[in-house]
């Protein structure tokens, strides 16, 4: 994206500076004196690297323009990193590499636009949409359907092949309701990678919420398509892996964002077809910390916290729940474990086994729960 971007920059009569991860000269080297810093990067973490490495250059009075899709929380994060005398606008953009060499992308702004608007009409048609952050609010509502319309085409496409249609039957219906521009995308997976299916993956995490089932289901999809090697292919793709022309994986690694991180050790489920295998969850905060020491009602709290999370990191309830083991290292504190697991797990119980053990894995743990889950197929 950034090249197409520079290049019509350069037709429009700016001079520009262009640098990429990896080249001879530093960030800071690069910015240098520059009225104007546009930021069009993979993710959250590498715009973060690269500015923080850019800051000694950044002159004072300079704007800088992050147009990739990184989230209003990273918005936030480099606004407290860079200098108050320079200035941010977040300006993330609708549409991939070819509408980006054409000048007709869509630019999603976020903040006061008024000393950039000029350059930013370079790249195509600018939508102000308010305070910063505002800009990557909208791109993640966006993409929270666009991507999944997309899984659902593919899967539309599978269902059409098991009742004996052929995938183009299928795209020729669709294309008489309004998802028909859409489903033609996938018609022939293109060849050439104009929004990566990892990229794909990235803005559904960055856009997770409770509320969006649909989009972590497709998430979901994704993700086993990466694992089958898929990654850094276009998102069209998504319709030859979920059509079954490529090989599935056996089982899918979850790690939903929002839950503490593992020691890398294990994942914390994994999805195999419709079944989730939930790992033991414990009481650990983000830093590997025990929560709630000697308290087993916090501990619990935070057990089914954790476990909420990656339910609906799948989109699934409690209510799919179909066995939960309990390990107790006092078999007498059941009951104050039970009042926060009643309120958690309601209406007819699942397959359960609760058992005392004379420790975990970590001091001051007093319980463990994992979990297996029936999802929807």
């Amino acid at each position: 994206m950034g090249v197409p971007m520079a290049r019509r920059l350069a037709e429009a009569g700016h001079e520009v500076t262009v640098w990429r991860r990896g080249a001879g000269i530093g960030p800071a080297q690069a910015v240098a004196g520059a009225e104007l810093v546009i930021t069009m990067l993979r993710d959250p973490a590498a715009v973060r690297e690269v500015l923080a490495a850019a800051l000694p250059g950044l002159r004072p009075g300079a704007t800088v323009v992050e147009m990739s899709t990184i989230g209003p929380e990273a918005v936030r994060e480099l606004r407290a990193l860079l200098p108050e005398s320079v200035g941010l606008v977040d300006a993330p953009v609708l549409g991939s590499v070819g509408p980006a060499r054409e000048g007709t992308l869509t630019v999603l702004a976020g903040g006061d636009v008024s000393g950039c608007r000029e350059v930013l009409e370079v790249f195509g048609t600018v939508r102000e949409l308010g305070p910063l952050g505002a800009g990557q609010a909208m791109k993640l509502a966006v993409m929270n359907v666009v991507v999944p319309a997309q899984v659902l085409v593919a899967e539309a496409m599978a269902y059409g092949g098991a009742h004996g249609f052929a995938p183009a039957d299928v795209l020729d219906v669709l294309a008489a309701i309004p998802l028909g521009g859409l489903a033609e995308r996938l018609r022939e997976p293109s060849r050439e990678t104009r929004y990566a299916l990892a990229l794909a993956a990235k803005d559904l995490r960055l856009g997770a919420w409770p509320g969006g089932t649909l989009a972590s289901a497709a998430l979901g999809r994704l993700e086993e398509a990466m694992a089958a090697g898929y990654g850094e292919r276009d998102l069209t793709a998504i319709a030859t892996h979920v059509t079954g022309s490529a090989a599935r994986p056996r089982a899918v690694p979850v790690n939903p964002p929002a839950v503490p991180a593992t020691n890398g050790m294990y994942s914390h489920a994994v999805r195999a077809g419709s079944t989730l295998y939930i790992s033991g969850q414990v009481a650990l905060d983000e830093n590997g910390e025990v929560i709630g020491e000697g308290d087993m009602g916090a501990q619990a709290e935070a057990v089914f916290a954790n476990i909420a999370k990656i339910l609906a990191d799948q989109g699934a309830t409690f209510a799919d729940i179909a066995f939960i083991r309990t390990y107790l290292t006092d078999m007498d504190r059941r009951a104050e474990y039970g009042k926060v697991r009643r309120r958690y797990i309601t209406g007819t119980p699942p397959a359960s086994t609760t058992v005392e053990v004379s420790r975990l894995f970590m001091p001051g743990l007093l319980l463990e729960v994992d979990l297996v889950v029936s999802l929807a197929a």
